[in-house]
């Protein structure tokens, strides 16, 4: 008994270096301290530096007039506006540029997505191609492609080419009508924002109504009446308060209606074709990952390929398209910063310019670094409730 006793105590003898968790204790502690050592040391480097060079730190530069023009302002600015309202300005050319990229990417990538997975062959090859041509050129030269070898060649404003709806196309940019808005509009607006929220509603009905009894509702065709009709009731009650100011052609330009910019347009369209191509890949991944048993559970009762498409094969694979789907939207994002290649005052452009004048280099780093991840982390915030929304749920 005595021998047991001994045998069962040695186990628990030894060095502090062998336990596991005082171990555990003792890394953490080194790294946090390493951790914060380097940090400490970085920045009394920096302040040291500033003082030497004799740069003030702080933001208050960003009350002072920035006295540069913007060609891009989506909100009044002049060149006697403030420096923050110029990163404003800039800030909110990255999330227009990135939200349009978003989108347009989406819809091209779920296109080419699907076609590489088509029974036809011509379809199946020219999506094949187009993958492998854009994921494998860096994006900058997408860029430079859609700016100089797509935009720069097409016809001056003399010779505009005349698009559909009095639009024109030329080496200027893209010119389209402009909605002018008179009084009571806004109705409109109140209108559509609550046939979005009655559409949800109805939404969230057809879905409890389909676990309880089995039996679906026509929710797509249901919102877009909702979503159609209530702003175009309010539109005709409200006297029909809008009109069109189209582009007309002059000697040497266009004038009227709205103008999108070369530079956007080619940033627009190169992040987007870019990003469309690993979406495209994503969303065939994603199809391949649905059992075939699903396609063919979906055949045998009597869908068509259509239908099952939709309703079978799409709402599974994007529990598997999502979570790779946030990455590529967050490298669009990011990507939008290379605008600066052709003259497009993005946040990192506008940012520069700042930081040239100021000389407030720490500061204006630090200002892009943060917006850029806010920018991020809503993205992923949006794109995690979606897929929460998407998980399948255990009852």
């Amino acid at each position: 008994m005595a021998s047991q006793e001994i045998i069962r105590e040695e186990p628990t003898r030894g060095s502090f270096i062998n336990d596991p968790r005082i171990r555990g204790l003792f890394f953490q502690t080194l790294v946090v301290i390493l951790l914060f050592s380097s940090i400490w040391w970085i920045v009394h480097n920096v302040i040291e530096n500033l003082q030497r060079l004799h740069i003030a730190s702080g933001f208050g530069f960003l009350k002072s007039r920035a006295g540069f023009d913007i060609s891009d302002t989506p909100i009044a600015y002049t060149s006697d506006s403030t420096y923050l309202r110029a990163l404003v300005v800039g800030l909110l050319n990255t999330i227009i540029v990135a939200v349009a990229g978003i989108v347009l990417a989406t819809i091209v990538g779920f296109t080419i997505g699907i076609g590489r997975l088509s029974h036809n062959w011509l379809i199946r090859k020219i999506c094949t191609v187009y993958v492998e041509i854009f994921r494998n050129i860096p994006p900058l030269l997408v860029i430079f492609f859609w700016y100089s070898g797509v935009l720069a060649v097409l016809p001056p404003p003399r010779e505009s080419i005349h698009l559909p709806f009095g639009s024109f196309l030329n080496q200027r940019g893209f010119y389209l009508p402009r909605a002018v808005w008179g009084d009571g509009s806004w109705l409109i607006g109140v209108a559509f924002l609550l046939a979005i929220a009655m559409a949800w509603f109805v939404a969230h009905k057809a879905r409890q109504r389909q676990r309880a009894t089995g039996q679906q509702f026509p929710v797509f065709w249901t919102s877009v009446a909702l979503i159609v009709g209530l702003p175009v009731l309010a539109f005709l009650l409200g006297g029909m308060p809008l009109t069109f100011d189209f582009p007309k052609q002059s000697t040497f330009n266009l004038t009227g209606g709205f103008w999108v910019k070369p530079e956007f347009l080619s940033l627009l369209l190169a992040l987007s074709f870019y990003t469309a191509a690993f979406i495209a890949e994503i969303v065939r991944a994603g199809i391949r990952g649905v059992s075939k048993g699903q396609t063919e559970a979906a055949a045998a009762l009597g869908l068509r390929s259509g239908p099952v498409l939709r309703l079978v094969v799409v709402p599974q694979a994007m529990r598997i398209v999502i979570p790779p789907l946030t990455s590529q939207y967050l490298n669009l994002t990011k990507n939008s910063s290379l605008a600066i290649a052709i003259g497009y005052p993005d946040l990192t452009a506008t940012a520069g310019t700042v930081l040239n004048q100021t000389g407030q280099a720490v500061e204006g780093v630090f200002i892009m670094m943060i917006a850029y991840l806010v920018l991020s982390l809503v993205t992923s915030a949006v794109m995690n409730v979606v897929n929460a929304r998407m998980a399948l749920v255990e009852r």
